[in-house]
């Protein structure tokens, strides 16, 4: 059996309505559950970013980059690997306040996480976390004790390192 694991695939497409139900049914078609998805403009007029998170073994995500590449709305696909790329994600978690002891613990942990509080009530903070996915993952771990009430992901977006980069 062969190992599966994390692929962040990046696309250049061209930006108009239906590529991404082509992109996704082609995922779909394969067997794979897309994890994360991130869209939005290029500095090139008319050209997309879609950056795809997907599990899976080696070979078969090569087979999916090519089958992609095979698409006409498609201008260029690559896979970002970890020490060849930068990788985050926009989280924001809404935890409950339920006393002053949560209130100061929960102001430590987003000080610690160089998490800003975004909004706070009486009863409620958000917290803004930018980084890497575990990141988040850790300081969402920390927050479960308190109640968190709701948690909103934008998905992991990459961009190549030095002189690697897509146009």
């Amino acid at each position: 059996m062969t190992q599966q694991h994390k692929h962040i695939i990046s696309m250049l497409v061209e930006d108009e309505p239906g590529v991404m139900t082509r992109i996704s049914g082609l995922f779909a078609r394969r067997g794979f559950n897309i994890d994360t998805i991130t869209v939005g403009k290029t500095q090139t007029p008319k050209v997309s970013k879609i950056v795809i998170t997907v599990k899976g073994d080696d070979r078969t995500v090569e087979q999916i980059e090519k089958q992609v590449n095979k698409l006409v709305d498609v201008f260029k696909t690559i896979e970002m690997k970890d020490d060849e790329s930068v990788t985050r994600e926009l989280c924001l978690v809404k935890v409950s306040l339920s006393n002053e002891k949560a209130k100061t613990d929960i102001m430590h942990y987003a000080q610690v996480y160089k998490a800003p509080i975004v909004d706070i009530t009486p009863k409620s903070a958000i917290i803004q976390l930018v980084g890497k996915p575990q990141k988040n993952d850790a300081f969402l771990e920390l927050m479960k004790p308190y109640g968190i009430k709701d948690i909103s992901r934008t998905g992991t977006t990459a961009i190549q390192r030095g002189g690697n980069g897509e146009k």
